[in-house]
């Protein structure tokens, strides 16, 4: 079980003690990412991400760096279109030293004008090499042509004009205006002591500020995006509206994309590349937000084999919605995803994620028991009833990248 402390200015603070382990997992999760930016902003809250590990009022980045060697400690951070997360694992003797460097990256970064100008030249190569992975490309324009008009559409990375225009005031400005207590959890797992805890009360209760931040609603809209590009494959990512992220059948939907689209076993594996040898690659996975999500299907495949790849993936889908699954299925579905939860509890880091984005993003952190039983309580008419709801083929959209058709080809061949 897991404890919760609310502090006076709004900051939650989360803890949980796994027995038998010698480490802990550290997470700061902001409740700000790429879809609270406006336009011109693009790009800003990953910046930031990179830009506190450059250095403090106190150490410099080599120190930073050298201070968590020094402790055998890792450290690092992401950012994602609803959040920013900063988090550390050590050894439990050192996790006073890893809360002082998180803390002190995230309350006294320095945005340094030069060190600004260096890290813009590092994310606009990251953002090449993003370019260069046709599977990660043909996701990002699928988002962005499906929420196009809304944040969501927007590229977590941001883009070379906006990022050209930062500074780091602007930087500074933004995370002050956004990181407030009210968007903040603090999720700490593994080997602690209560002082441990009381050192994180008395850092974040310094914090001002108001609450979480609102978002613009975005929407879920058709959309077909073709991209040319000298490769060798084609790669393909069919959508479909989905639920958020938080929906209470987000259970069936996993089992769902087991069934269809993860791993060996799947549906799709089986009958496009195992029985028909039409692709190499093929997977089905769901991307969730506050208020809308798309389920995907992705495959890799060359141009000759396309159209008959996707009249295959068409017709398996649309059995997959008429039909429904076999009680065979949905077992072995059930036990890969109940594998995959109490797997997840060996490791510190995976407690600590599961208490920040559970607090964060959902407003509650559910144990491992209470998602074993929402597993168990699914049913083959559940999965079948969302495949329904999903599978509307007035609704499909299409990413492609390669030696693609134009674009109403691929509508035709998906009628």
């Amino acid at each position: 079980m897991y404890e919760k402390i609310v502090l006076p200015n709004g900051v939650r603070i989360l803890s949980e003690a796994v027995p038998g382990v010698r480490s802990a997992s550290l997470g700061i999760w902001v409740g700000t990412g790429s879809r609270h930016e406006k336009a011109e902003e693009s790009g800003t809250a990953h910046f930031i991400e990179h830009m506190v590990f450059k250095g403090t009022d106190r150490r410099t980045a080599a120190q930073l760096a050298e201070e968590m060697d020094a402790i055998g400690g890792q450290i690092n951070a992401f950012t994602t279109k609803e959040c920013t997360c900063f988090y550390g694992r050590v050894l439990d003797t050192h996790l006073p030293k890893c809360a002082d460097i998180l803390c002190d990256m995230l309350f006294h970064s320095r945005f340094d004008e030069g060190d600004v100008h260096t890290e813009r030249g590092v994310i606009l190569e990251e953002i090449g090499m993003y370019e260069d992975n046709p599977e990660d490309l043909s996701a990002e324009r699928l988002t962005a042509a499906i929420y196009k008009g809304s944040a969501l559409a927007r590229p977590i990375l941001g883009r070379p004009a906006t990022l050209e225009r930062m500074t780091g005031e602007h930087l500074r400005s933004y995370m002050q205006a956004h990181y407030t207590p009210g968007s903040i959890v603090v999720a700490l797992a593994g080997s602690f002591q209560q002082r441990d805890v009381d050192a994180l009360r008395e850092s974040f209760g310094m914090l001002k500020g108001g609450g979480a931040e609102k978002i613009r609603s975005a929407v879920y809209r058709p959309a077909f995006t073709v991209k040319k590009k000298a490769l060798e494959q084609n790669h393909l990512t069919l959508a479909f509206p989905s639920i958020p992220y938080g929906d209470d059948r987000r259970f069936a939907l996993q089992l769902l994309s087991t069934i269809l689209g993860s791993g060996m076993s799947s549906r799709l594996w089986q009958e496009v590349r195992e029985k028909r040898g039409l692709c190499y690659s093929i997977y089905s996975y769901g991307a969730g937000h506050t208020e809308t999500g798309l389920f995907a299907i992705y495959t890799a495949l060359g141009r000759e084999t396309e159209a008959e790849a996707l009249a295959a993936i068409a017709a398996a889908v649309r059995e997959f919605a008429s039909g429904g699954v076999t009680q065979a299925e949905l077992d072995r579905a059930r036990e890969q995803s109940k594998a995959n939860v109490i797997l997840g509890l060996e490791s510190t880091q995976s407690h600590m994620s599961e208490l920040g984005r559970g607090e964060l993003l959902q407003g509650r952190v559910m144990n491992a028991d209470e998602i074993i039983e929402a597993y168990d309580a699914v049913t083959t008419e559940d999965v079948r009833k969302l495949a329904g709801e999903m599978f509307d083929f007035e609704k499909a959209a299409l990413s492609a990248v390669g030696r693609v058709r134009i674009a109403e080809e691929y509508k035709a061949l998906l009628s």
